[in-house]
């Protein structure tokens, strides 16, 4: 499966300078390697770099673990080298962040704007968080909660704003076109994140049974899909 192959290098692409419009299930590493080979410069690389060894730190230690120094030692630079990029790890870490959020490859809006069908648009997003929540060692839903207790809440509740209103956009275009219920938007957006990240977060700390997985997909799909020939009341 595409997607599968891809999620593997989603470190790798997501910290690539390229501005262009290639989504990940695209992907595959011989492209990535041509993105990182295309930055302007060698501090642009060294940069990339240090964003995705440390977001492999990150993803096993979670972030109160990771050091200054795991990060030199994990990207091949010396304390100085590193400190000429990032100050200290809550930098790094909201590097991170903030590169998830820019190439996210669950941002419907061209999709939407191109007229792909709303169902379409979901079962990719849903395949892709099915997917994230079986690989526990790529996610960094332990390190963002003790970040979230730690640094202060402006950054994460805007992340939360950004996650909100791409799936308000996704419903409400899913629901103009006739292939989503019209459900509360604003109930179903907190049932959708809320599910997803509390999932992802077990995962990374328990081994969860298959149908507790798909349950996931399923519940959201009965949420919003109509079935065929099913009307909305009123």
């Amino acid at each position: 499966m595409v997607l599968q192959k891809n999620l593997a290098v989603k470190r790798e692409c997501m910290f690539a300078l390229d501005k262009s419009d290639t989504r990940v299930y695209n992907l595959n590493r011989h492209a990535c390697r041509k993105t990182e080979d295309r930055m302007s410069t060698k501090k642009e690389k060294t940069r990339a770099r240090i964003l995705e060894k440390a977001y492999g730190l990150f993803a096993r230690d979670g972030f109160d673990r990771v050091t200054m120094k795991a990060v030199c030692e994990a990207a091949g630079l010396s304390r100085g080298g590193l400190y000429s990029h990032f100050s200290g790890t809550n930098e790094i870490f909201e590097a991170i962040l903030d590169a998830i959020h820019q190439k996210d490859e669950m941002n419907f809006d061209k999709e939407m704007a191109a007229g792909v069908p709303a169902r379409e648009i979901l079962e990719r997003a849903l395949a892709l968080m099915i997917e994230e929540i079986r690989r526990p060692e790529d996610s960094l839903s332990l390190a963002m909660y003790e970040y979230a207790a730690a640094a202060p809440g402006g950054r994460m509740a805007r992340f939360l704003e950004t996650d909100e209103r791409k799936w308000t956009g996704l419903i409400e275009y899913g629901v103009r076109r006739g292939e989503f219920r019209a459900v509360p938007v604003r109930e179903t957006v907190d049932v959708i994140l809320y599910a997803y990240q509390g999932i992802r977060m077990w995962s990374r700390i328990a081994a969860l049974r298959p149908e507790t997985v798909e349950s996931l997909p399923e519940h959201i799909r009965g949420l919003l899909l109509k079935k065929e020939g099913e009307k909305d009341e009123g």
